[in-house]
């Protein structure tokens, strides 16, 4: 596998767009040898999920299209990162125990610290984000 490989979709900031962004790190994934199936690629899914969810929730119409970027160093790194160009960057929610929404940090955080990895947050030369996890890569060797 080359040291570094790089993959990136960017899709309208509309519902709909939350399977697609998780179908396509997904199928990502699985060109480099991380199976669909395998434990890694659900949390990854899980991350993915919440990641763009936020992206279409939370930039309040500000931003038309979000990016998914995905980026494997040396087969022992694993980013994700999901762009949009609201300048707001997240910010845990307080959720209420009723509440069906507020918890999207908290499970990125939390899945990306089970993981071994950690999360963080860059901006943008345009004025907007990218909200990042980094993992460890868990493929099996080719």
């Amino acid at each position: 596998m080359a040291d570094h490989q790089e993959a990136s979709v960017t899709l309208p900031s509309a519902p709909a767009s939350v399977a697609e962004a998780r179908s396509y790190v997904t199928g990502v994934l699985a060109d480099w040898g991380l199976p669909a199936a395998a434990e890694a690629t659900d949390t990854v899914r899980l991350i993915v999920s919440e990641l763009a969810t936020n992206a279409v929730q939370h930039t309040f119409g500000q931003s038309p299209t979000f990016t998914v970027d995905v980026r494997l160093d040396r087969d022992r790194h694993l980013r994700i990162g999901v762009t949009d160009s609201h300048p707001r960057w997240p910010k845990r929610l307080p959720a209420a125990v009723q509440q069906d929404n507020g918890r999207g940090l908290v499970i990125i955080r939390s899945l990306t610290a089970e993981s071994g990895g950690r999360f963080f947050v860059t901006p943008t030369p345009e004025g907007g984000k990218t909200v990042w996890i980094a993992l460890p890569w868990t493929a099996p060797a080719a």
